[in-house]
């Protein structure tokens, strides 16, 4: 099992949200593409998903990755 990390994923939120990095990163491209694209299509506005998403992940509100594999430290 590849762990991935919480901390990692809530800061690729944070900062990169709006382009689906973190979705990227936990192994859910599908979402990813479809990040990018609200991003583009409301002229970044979407970007605020990202934001919040990343916030959720490290409040502890999503705990595993697209697999349902647990997130670590």
């Amino acid at each position: 099992m590849n762990q991935k990390s919480k901390m990692a994923a809530g800061l690729l939120g944070i900062f990169l949200g709006a382009w689906g990095i973190h979705q990227f990163y936990l192994g859910d491209t599908k979402k990813g593409v479809i990040r990018i694209i609200v991003t583009l299509v409301t002229c970044g506005i979407g970007g605020i998903w990202g934001f919040i998403e990343g916030i959720l992940i490290l409040c502890g509100n999503i705990n595993t990755d697209a697999q349902g594999n647990p997130l670590g430290q």
